[in-house]
């Protein structure tokens, strides 16, 4: 599994942009993919979703790695 550190260096490489690292563990959570809490977590609603427009550059970032499941498409 790549880290965020790579997945950040990957979608700067293709897409221009370096994406949060919230925004990659949100898109985490709608592919269904493990995670561990966040220690500076406050309640269950994110404060910085990852913008729609975003997700499907993520996405291929995880897929690039290998990290794809089932519920994140491609």
């Amino acid at each position: 599994m790549a880290t965020y550190s790579q997945i950040q260096k990957w979608v700067k490489e293709n897409y221009g942009y370096v994406p949060k690292t919230c925004w990659i563990a949100h898109v985490k959570e709608i592919c269904g993919m493990a995670r561990r809490p966040s220690p500076n977590r406050m309640g269950p609603t994110r404060k910085y979703p990852c913008p729609d427009d975003k997700i499907d550059d993520i996405k291929k970032a995880f897929n690039f790695f290998g990290m794809s499941q089932e519920g994140c498409g491609k």
